[in-house]
């Protein structure tokens, strides 16, 4: 399995993990939304060079060029509420893609206790498609693993891409443990090393839901 942390070469996604992190510019939702989508824009440029293409003609106004074309099926699917900003800069790239959508929420047994649910799922087949799964935050794997394993009951990937902008290491390694090895690579704008007893990451940036869209009753 592939990991890739951009942390590891500074970039223009550094610039942004820096304002989705500061406390002093989180307020602006605006900006933290937009700061999201960037991300998965740079993302999505970097996940279409890993892809297949055809060589087509196509005529301009002078002559036929010789170009190439997305071969390859793409499903891009998200995991309600905080992942619809960063699922937006990958469908803004990937434009033709189909989208899956899935609603997976942590149940409270107790204050520091808690189950995943997956309530919602609506997508197209994935039979033998490439599936890009995004969500922000890959805390401890759970949501991402139980929604995968939602979206599998529409068939089976030939490809998989697990996309966040914050994951902890646990979650890496419980990622690596749960998905296919030889068809799934991760792409991640941090990896940071603990969570901490509510399971959120440290140092993180807080819940990116609330952050997107407000806080919540």
């Amino acid at each position: 399995m592939k990991i890739v942390n951009f942390d590891d070469t500074p970039s223009l996604v550094s610039q942004y993990m820096a304002e989705l992190r500061d406390v002093n510019i989180q307020h602006d939702m605006l900006r933290f939304r937009r700061n999201l989508e960037r991300i998965g824009e740079i993302m999505a440029y970097e996940i279409s060079k890993t892809i297949n293409y055809n060589t087509v003609d196509v005529t301009t106004p002078l002559a036929v060029a010789k170009c190439h074309e997305i071969a390859d099926d793409i499903v891009l699917a998200t995991i309600f509420r905080a992942g619809i900003p960063f699922h937006k800069g990958f469908l803004d790239y990937f434009d033709h893609a189909q989208n899956a959508f899935v609603s997976a929420y942590r149940k409270y047994k107790e204050k520091e206790n808690f189950d995943v649910f997956i309530e919602y799922i609506a997508s197209p087949s994935i039979e033998g498609k490439t599936l890009i799964i995004a969500d922000p935050m890959l805390a401890t794997g759970a949501s991402m693993e139980l929604s995968y394993r939602a979206l599998l009951t529409k068939g089976t990937p030939s490809k998989i891409h697990v996309a966040s902008v914050i994951a902890s290491k646990a979650a890496i390694d419980f990622v690596r443990s749960t998905f296919p090895d030889d068809r799934t690579t991760v792409w991640a704008g941090a990896i940071d090393d603990e969570i901490n007893s509510h399971s959120y990451i440290v140092p993180g940036l807080g819940d990116a839901g609330d952050l997107a869209y407000g806080i919540k009753e």
